[in-house]
């Protein structure tokens, strides 16, 4: 058993994100690398088992599935350190068909790195529209995530051999959507060149003979001058539950939004207000008695079955007020991707935070003008894309209550996306849950 003073450093969450066949498993996996946390015996068999240049992603990719269609599917986890800082690395499939399982991750993440492939053609193919470079820049700033690092990737490739004009190009498009995305350039932002595969930029620069136009900070030295994040520490625990499984007990996963938690802990996991008990936490691959806010953890829970816990459920303290649950509520939405309008009765697939449910519209309240904010127009017949209103939504399953907070109380519980046939239709702010 290892005590607090085994973590030291701060603990942050970044999340890899970005078009298909960008690169991003293969930059983790090379992190990985020249962090220290594989060895190059097994980068060499990751190179033996993978195909092509996306080898060292075998470290982040873990199921079978993944390594024989070279993509990554659900969001894979490692970490590595550096001077002052723990990082959990979240890595995020790029494939437009498992953008649900990157929603998850990203809610989970402190910092995104968005990896943009500099090869001809590539950049081109993630950043029209339908690729998933535009998408995954919305969903990651709609979930909450306030710095992104754009990762230029492939710049030592023939198409582009370290290019100062191609770097400047995707640069020069890329900011003016950003910017459409609310991220300040020169606050929220950075633009660093890189080759994921031969790990130019991430720890060390090539030098003046490689690359001699860029003299910013590498990838780790950015990262790690990153200001610490205001963690609410001595706040109510609040765990969103990401999975769970069983082994010698039942194991939970999640990110700690609020709060702590100890062995010996007596919580409740809502909304089902079932009473359990911390017997074991391990962060990474330490055991330890505590765990914190911002820290990625397992915890092994006892009178609990493994089928009474979903994703999305939220563990809970029992000495503050649980987390709110409800099926009715008011939001205000912006429609950003239809091609129809929207009435009472429509219905669509609802994510919050690791929670995936089927919502249907129930009432339209007030249209609202984007340019000032105020409402100005009571009782219309429709919504349709680029406008923002106040509605109502209720859960589509009968009986069915999810954990939910208001966007004012507590964000990462108030701030949703909705989907439909694999594309993002709205996004949106929880305003009032509904008795």
């Amino acid at each position: 058993m290892m005590n607090d003073s085994v973590r030291k450093k701060e603990p942050v969450n970044i999340l890899f994100c970005g078009h298909v066949d960008a690169g991003k498993s293969t930059i983790g996996g090379h992190l990985l690398y020249l962090t220290g946390q594989i060895d190059r015996r097994t980068l060499e068999k990751c190179k033996n088992g993978a195909r092509d240049s996306w080898c060292p992603s075998h470290a982040l990719d873990t199921n079978e599935e993944e390594r024989e269609r070279g993509i990554t599917i659900e969001v894979g986890r490692a970490w590595f350190e550096t001077q002052t800082k723990h990082f959990t690395i979240l890595d995020a499939p790029g494939h437009r068909c498992f953008v649900p399982n990157m929603i998850g991750g990203a809610s989970q993440a402190d910092i995104a790195i968005l990896v943009i492939s500099a090869r001809k053609g590539e950049f081109e193919t993630g950043f029209e529209r339908g690729g998933q470079t535009r998408e995954h820049t919305m969903l990651v700033k709609t979930v909450g995530v306030r710095n992104l690092i754009v990762l230029v990737n492939k710049m030592d490739d023939q198409t582009v051999n370290w290019d100062e004009a191609r770097y400047r190009e995707i640069e020069g498009k890329l900011s003016l959507y950003l910017k459409m995305c609310g991220f300040k350039s020169e606050k929220d932002t950075i633009f660093i060149p890189c080759s994921g595969r031969t790990g130019a930029m991430l720890i060390e620069h090539p030098g003046p003979k490689v690359v001699s136009w860029y003299t910013g900070p590498t990838f780790i030295e950015y990262l790690d001058g990153i200001s610490s994040f205001d963690r609410n520490i001595d706040g109510c625990l609040r765990m969103p539950i990401v999975q769970r499984y069983k082994d010698m007990g039942v194991i939970v996963l999640g990110k700690i939004e609020s709060g702590q938690v100890r062995i010996g802990d007596r919580c409740l996991i809502m909304p089902n207000r079932t009473r359990v008990e911390v017997t074991n936490i391990y962060y990474e691959d330490i055991e330890t008695d505590s765990s914190v806010c911002g820290e990625n953890v397992r915890l092994k829970l006892k009178n609990v079955e493994e089928e009474e816990i979903s994703p999305g459920f939220v563990l809970c303290d029992m000495i503050h007020e649980p987390c709110h649950v409800g099926r009715v509520f008011d939001a205000q939405v912006a429609i950003i991707d239809y091609n129809s309008i929207i009435t009472v009765g429509y219905s669509a697939i609802l994510h919050l935070y690791t929670t995936v449910v089927k919502v249907e519209l129930k009432k339209l309240i007030s249209l609202i003008d984007r340019k000032t904010g105020n409402e100005t127009k009571l009782s219309m017949p429709f919504i349709k894309q680029d406008q923002t209103a106040i509605v109502r939504f209720e859960l589509s399953e009968p009986n069915a209550t999810i954990c939910i907070e208001t966007y004012k109380d507590f964000s990462k519980l108030g701030r949703f996306i909705l989907r439909e046939d694999d594309h993002t239709v709205a996004v949106g702010q929880v305003l009032k849950i509904n008795p």
